[in-house]
């Protein structure tokens, strides 16, 4: 049939535009992506449009052959399947449009490779090796952030091969930016160290034990468990950094801060601002912690809540300390006997040592930027926790490290292409 013919050979001139995004998107070198994240997108891109170039050429040879007799409902049947995998070939195209497009933008390309850099030090380990996939990040809209897992499933059902992650513009930038990205790392961590399945089974081992009140109770915090665990990354690498930027993140009319989560998997926020400070106070005691908390409670109070809402509000608070004791114990396989307490404790993010740095770092203004970039943020997330440190000061010293973040990597890359091309090993700066 001469109509489905044509739009096969249509779909092939159409085909021909989805081209790396190597030769079609101009950035300046330091707003690039990391070459693995590169390789990795466009290898993606190059494999769907060779599969389906050879799919839509079968079709062709079919019904030129073979199928001339078949049905014409048949021969439409068979093309509308292809041209439902072309659509999956153009989602997967348009998803890293969004990602990429912005690598061009003035300052906030350059700001975004830093903020790949600081994703990457986030999803490190000091005591383990992760098999970690490359992670890429761009800004949308709206207060929260948000993650696409590296090796789950893009339309078309072909693996995601890097971590995708969603920035909120308004935070850009301040130290709450941070406390979205880290948070949003802890998901992709938590996937590989496989966390949430064994932590929810300790919690269900606790719940035997409770009274029926305190069940419901935990059962709360078994549905609230992965976004704990990724709030929990968050503290871990920031310090008093990150429950500050999911206070501002949080910050909402009254209404949705005690708004019941029903079957959301994120806690009520009133309870995660708790769970969070309650990580803090469990990793690096202080009592910056307690303050916090009271913060919170002045500016959101129970009072005026119905009766049996704030005590179930109230039965959530006073659970947290014991819960956060039993998500810091957890022993699971991946980290071979040890708890999460003693994997993910830094004992330079406690509030002493980085106030000390911040100071050190006032002396010597070239100090800061060659710390890692998750102690880099918990410095000066510390310092504006301390009051040592205004917000505008604050958002140009963050531009600046992302930006120097940002050239450190790319002349990195190119000093690694340039020994690789004169047969050399070559050493570099840590990222």
């Amino acid at each position: 049939m001469r109509f489905l013919e044509e739009e096969a050979r249509a779909l092939l001139t159409r085909l021909d535009q989805v081209r790396p995004f190597a030769v079609h998107e101009t950035m300046v070198p330091a707003a690039a992506l990391f070459p693995t994240a590169q390789a990795a997108i466009d290898g993606l891109l190059i494999e769907g449009r060779r599969a389906l170039y050879g799919v839509v050429l079968d079709y062709l040879g079919w019904l030129r052959g073979p199928g001339r007799e078949a049905p014409p409902a048949e021969q439409q049947r068979r093309f509308t399947l292809i041209r439902l995998r072309f659509n999956d070939v153009l989602s997967q195209f348009d998803l890293f449009t969004e990602v990429i497009t912005q690598r061009s933008e003035h300052a906030t390309g350059v700001w975004l490779s830093g903020l790949d850099v600081l994703a990457a030090d986030a999803l490190s380990l000091p005591r383990s090796v992760l098999d970690v996939p490359p992670v890429v990040c761009y800004l949308a809209r709206g207060p929260g952030a948000a993650i696409r897992r590296a090796r789950t499933r893009l339309p078309g059902n072909s693996a995601n091969p890097v971590a995708i992650i969603r920035v909120p513009r308004e935070r850009m930038i301040g130290h709450g930016i941070a406390s979205s990205l880290v948070h949003e790392v802890g998901h992709q961590a938590a996937a590989l160290l496989d966390l949430v399945p064994g932590i929810r089974d300790d919690v269900r081992r606790a719940q035997r034990y409770l009274p029926p009140r305190a069940r419901r109770t935990w059962a709360c915090f078994d549905q609230w468990a992965s976004e704990i665990v990724a709030d929990l990354w968050s503290v871990a690498r920031l310090g008093i950094s990150s429950t500050l930027g999911l206070m501002g993140v949080v910050s909402l009319p009254r209404w949705f801060v005690f708004r019941p989560s029903g079957a959301d998997p994120h806690p009520v926020p009133y309870v995660r601002v708790r769970l969070s400070c309650a990580i803090g106070e469990e990793l690096y005691p202080h009592p910056q912690w307690a303050a916090t908390w009271r913060l919170w409670r002045s500016l959101y109070p129970l009072a005026g809540l119905p009766p049996g809402h704030r005590q179930s509000i109230a039965g959530l608070v006073a659970a947290a300390p014991g819960f956060v004791r039993l998500l810091l114990d957890h022993r699971p396989s991946s980290l071979h006997g040890r708890s999460l307490r003693e994997e993910l404790f830094l004992p330079d993010r406690r509030a002493g040592p980085l106030l000390a740095r911040f100071d050190e770092c006032r002396r010597r203004p070239g100090l800061l930027p060659s710390v890692p970039p998750t102690l880099a943020f918990a410095v000066v997330g510390q310092a504006r926790a301390a009051g040592r440190l205004a917000p505008e000061p604050e958002s140009r010293l963050l531009g600046d490290l992302l930006t120097r973040w940002a050239v450190r990597s790319s002349l990195d890359v190119s000093a690694l292409c340039a020994a690789a091309a004169q047969g050399r090993p070559q050493h570099f700066s840590a990222a």
